[in-house]
């Protein structure tokens, strides 16, 4: 199961995938729904054709920090993504 929260950790919406789904396969179903101006998410989605690029194409802010094999180093806001998970 994919699902997407609000700052809270309310849930917003989910899409229930089969066990072996990449998390990819649940990012394209819920990312081009959201409403919101930034995005935050783990390095699993860390994929610039399928993630970040389509998200930033429409004007949001991406907070994704970058996967150890990237061949191509991308910038993150780290103080952003560490605040993710303050309660």
């Amino acid at each position: 199961m994919h699902a997407t929260v609000d700052a809270l950790g309310n849930p917003l919406s989910f899409h229930l995938t089969p066990g072996q789904a990449c998390d990819s396969d649940g990012a394209d179903q819920l990312l081009p729904e959201l409403v919101a101006d930034t995005i935050l998410a783990d390095k699993a989605y860390d994929a610039d054709q399928r993630v970040i690029e389509p998200l930033q194409a429409q004007g949001k802010t991406v907070v994704i920090p970058p996967k150890r094999n990237r061949t191509t180093v991308r910038d993150y806001d780290q103080h952003l993504y560490k605040a993710r998970q303050r309660k």
